[in-house]
């Protein structure tokens, strides 16, 4: 995360699962959406956060940025799903037109 000597950096440190960061940013969300895709939600949150090269260095601006990508990353499994979004790397390595891998049994008996 960026280098803030700042009150928001310190609560979300002590933030632990995508509920606890979607209720802090006061972001309305389905239960049954952050329960299947919290990894996901949180993972695109930290991948999108990464990508911004210079923060707002107000704490206000900065917190309103965060929650706008925590948001996007939340409608991101409501409107679309995990393959599509590839954000887990079990995703980002597989190729939506190839062919899944067929392996015979008896060479894994080998």
């Amino acid at each position: 995360m960026f280098d803030f000597d700042a009150e928001l950096e310190d609560d979300l440190s002590e933030l632990e699962g995508a509920e606890d960061f979607l209720n802090y940013f006061d972001i309305p969300f389905e239960a049954n959406v952050v329960h299947a895709y919290r990894l996901h939600i949180l993972q695109k949150f930290h991948d999108d956060l990464a990508q911004v090269e210079s923060p707002p260095e107000d704490e206000t601006e900065r917190k309103a940025l965060y929650a706008d990508l925590l948001s996007k990353a939340y409608q991101a499994f409501i409107d679309s799903d995990p393959k599509t979004e590839k954000v887990l790397q079990v995703y980002k390595s597989l190729d939506q037109d190839s062919e899944p891998a067929f392996v015979p049994l008896d060479s894994l008996l080998k």
